[in-house]
């Protein structure tokens, strides 16, 4: 049954959806940068640990306040292939950000929206527009101008990248499904038990006790990621994800700003040009996806 909230909420309100997503794009930019400061010192299994039990740790303010069976869901299964899916996007994101630029990597992990049509007629059964072949082949050249072309496109961390890209497809795809009959605050909960609980699992082979200093990145990391979180699932409770989607790439400005402001990088040429290619790209394939 679905929440009584939901049905209150604007199910097409794009401009407030905007506004969420912009927020959640600009939240996701600087828990890049909190990774990639905190992979200089912690492996990546205790980081995404850390990202998952101070995400959750915030979370229990909240839902100790709940009414009996607030928290009681008929979706669990459902939770759950969503909190896999996010949980190795996770993994594969934040290597990528050790190992790759910070805009390089949020770029590849957004690109997402050229994975979403193959999730779609996977998992969902639902038919692939002939449509979507063009700015699909087209998005994937660009991501070749970022990572140059040769050997280079076959780097691990480029590889991983691309791989959290498919995964978090399969995440959205869910969220989207779990917001048609769950409350937003439940997801993102869920989410944050189960990841937390299967991160764990790996602490065993990896585990490096950080100091109280160390501790400060993770837990600001994670409370980027719970804010961005919340605003990304509620602009995809507002509007439809080929109307909202696309603004999600302004992620990638941030991420270049962080870039230059932290790092003093600067996109050349030819990352620019691929940059704009793939952005493009994948909001044409969530624009074409709203029309068929």
């Amino acid at each position: 049954m679905a929440d009584p909230s939901l049905k209150t909420a604007p199910v097409d309100d794009l401009r407030r959806a905007a506004l969420f997503m912009v927020t959640s794009a600009f939240l996701f930019a600087v828990m890049g940068l909190t990774v990639k400061v905190a992979s200089a010192y912690l492996p990546n299994p205790v980081v995404v640990f850390f990202r998952n039990a101070f995400s959750l740790l915030a979370l229990l303010p909240w839902a100790l306040r709940q009414e009996r069976g607030a928290l009681y869901t008929r979706h669990l299964k459902e939770h759950l292939v969503r909190g896999l899916a996010g949980l190795m996007a996770m993994y594969c994101f934040f290597y990528a950000l050790a190992h790759l630029r910070l805009a390089d990597a949020v770029l590849l992990n957004y690109s997402l929206p050229l994975f979403m049509p193959f999730v779609e007629s996977l998992w969902l059964g639902e038919p692939f527009p002939r449509r979507l072949w063009g700015p699909i082949v087209v998005g994937f050249c660009g991501i070749v101008l970022i990572l140059r072309p040769g050997l280079g496109l076959f780097q691990p961390a480029a590889l991983v990248g691309m791989a959290a890209a498919l995964f978090a497809a399969l995440a959205q795809v869910g969220v989207r499904r779990l917001t048609q009959s769950e409350p937003i605050t439940r997801i993102v909960f869920y989410f944050g038990v189960i990841a937390t609980a299967i991160s764990a699992v790996p602490l065993l082979g990896s585990w490096v006790t950080p100091g109280p200093r160390d501790l400060a990145v993770p837990a600001g990391l994670a409370v980027c990621a719970t804010a961005a979180q919340l605003a990304m699932t509620r602009a995809y409770a507002h509007a439809p994800a080929a109307r909202v989607g696309p603004f999600i790439y302004s992620s990638v400005v941030f991420a270049g700003a962080l870039d230059w402001a932290v790092w003093g990088r600067l996109p050349d040429r030819l990352s620019l040009v691929g940059s704009l290619v793939v952005g493009a790209a994948g909001i044409l394939a969530l624009r074409l996806r709203r029309t068929v």
